[in-house]
């Protein structure tokens, strides 16, 4: 993964959304802990939601871990995200058995319905959409996922369909 560079504006418009005081509790609990980088990194994530770049500056400066290191992690373990998620996340199954049972059908379709790509989020942040190794229901392949629900043996229209649905039936929540 590559980390973008991120412009002066942007990282204006971050610091003024991100209230860094979330972060102080965690970093007391783990600032003079061996191994303290993964836990630092999910508790931030876990706060945000994804971590932004200020809160690897503040976790640096607070707890003398170097940025590379963090960074070197964070790109690293797939758990990390280093921008916003919708609110939704779509995962397509592309492990074995449902790479066989043409997944990538349903990943475009996908892609074509909300017009993103794999990894990115629709403009209203109402959804991502995540490739991923396996989600252990091979049994009802091809496989996706949203929030924690489980949809097997899609095709790419069947998918799309259920996405309109769920954007409608979230639009009558807002």
């Amino acid at each position: 993964m590559r980390i973008s560079r991120i412009y002066k504006k942007h990282e204006e418009e971050i610091v003024a959304e991100v209230d860094l005081s979330r972060l102080d509790h965690l970093i007391e609990k783990y600032r003079h802990k061996k191994g303290n980088v993964i836990p630092l990194l999910q508790g931030a994530q876990e706060i945000f939601g994804y971590i932004p770049p200020i809160v690897f500056e503040k976790i640096s400066a607070e707890c003398g871990i170097k940025l590379s290191d963090m960074y070197g992690v964070a790109t690293f373990y797939a758990q990390f995200r280093l921008k916003p998620v919708g609110k939704l996340i779509i995962k397509v199954c592309h492990g074995t058995a449902c790479h066989v049972q043409n997944a990538n059908e349903i990943t475009e379709a996908i892609e074509e319905g909300l017009k993103i790509k794999d990894g990115e989020t629709t403009e209203d942040g109402l959804f991502t959409l995540e490739s991923v190794a396996c989600l252990g229901c091979c049994s009802l392949a091809p496989v996706m996922m949203i929030a924690d629900q489980t949809y097997g043996k899609l095709t790419g229209t069947e998918a799309v369909k259920i996405i309109k649905n769920i954007r409608i039936a979230e639009s009558k929540l807002n």
